[in-house]
């Protein structure tokens, strides 16, 4: 029996929309358990211990990769591995946050009595009230009943989504708590793309600058634009950047160019950037003005230049 695209379809749809309607559930189903997991993680002075088997350990993986990322450190240790030595790692100072949908799961057993023995704060993940684990957690998530997507109930599709979005859940309600910015995030991320987009301009800008004063002859200026190699110039007063030369302003000099002065030659009013805003910003500005450079000014002194091309090697455009 061959199937259509259409049914390819439908099963898709239908997967998602289950597990739409279970995430529904989920968050109607948030009650003050919710608040006292986040408080139990905010007052521990360690990291986040975040354990489960197969596919909850799946899931285990990347919540506490996003509680690392977004400020609250986290390790993940394996439950079979805790029996055989691994629960070294686990220290008064943490708090464990465990997931298993049935919530009896047996290779959990030594690391659920492992926090109740030396007393730390144990949160459970579960989709059974009167599971073993809910019963011995300080903090018990319960998940809503709601079929798996599977249709059968032996795949963990719906369960897994559901303990995934809790996590995010958790992850980003403690990220928000300690005010977690854009900076803190960039530390985290310094590699590929997204670290890139979230380059200050600082990083990037040039610091060895092609400026001149508004009294300097187009004769000696051009050498200075020729030799630093940005196509602009700078123009200054008592240190403040109060103008631009680029070749639009040469071409509209060309007549008796040399026979004028950089003040006479530059655009008043330069579009400038700060060094601590995002080097998105700068490409977006110069984007906007369609221009390959901006100064970078604190207050009105030119401390850097960023050019569009150390965007595009950075890989912010």
């Amino acid at each position: 029996m061959t199937s259509s695209t259409t049914d390819y379809l439908a099963t898709a749809r239908r997967v998602i929309e289950t597990e739409a309607q279970a995430l529904t559930a989920l968050g109607v189903a948030l009650d003050d358990s919710f608040a006292a997991a986040v408080e139990m993680i905010l007052g521990a002075k360690g990291r986040v211990i975040v354990s489960g088997m197969g596919k909850s350990g799946h899931i285990g993986k990347k919540i506490a990769a996003t509680l690392a990322s977004t400020g609250t450190p986290a390790q993940f240790v394996h439950p079979a591995e805790a029996s055989h030595g691994d629960l070294g790692m686990v220290t008064a100072d943490d708090v464990a946050l465990v997931l298993s949908f049935s919530g009896e799961t047996p290779e959990l057993a030594n690391l659920i009595a492992h926090t109740r023995r030396f007393a730390i704060p144990l949160i459970g993940v579960a989709g059974r009230a009167d599971s073993t684990l809910l019963r011995q957690a300080d903090v018990a998530l319960l998940l809503p009943s709601a079929p798996e997507a599977c249709g059968t109930g032996i795949v963990p599709t719906t369960s897994t989504t559901m303990t995934l979005a809790l996590g995010d859940a958790l992850a980003l309600a403690l990220m928000e708590h300690r005010e977690f910015t854009p900076e803190h995030f960039r530390v985290f991320h310094p590699g590929g793309k997204l670290g890139a987009r979230l380059s200050r301009v600082a990083d990037l800008m040039h610091n060895d600058l092609p400026l001149v004063p508004m009294d300097m002859p187009m004769s000696e200026a051009l050498l200075v634009m020729s030799g630093k190699g940005f196509g602009v110039l700078g123009v200054t007063e008592n240190g403040r950047l109060v103008g631009i030369i680029t070749d639009g302003d040469l071409r509209r000099h060309m007549a008796g160019l040399l026979t004028h002065t950089t003040g006479e030659v530059m655009t008043r009013g330069p579009r400038t950037i700060d060094p601590d805003s995002l080097a998105e910003k700068a490409v977006a500005v110069m984007q906007d003005r369609k221009i390959t450079a901006l100064f970078v000014v604190k207050g009105e002194v030119p401390v850097g230049l960023i050019h569009i091309h150390d965007c595009l090697r950075a890989g912010v455009v």
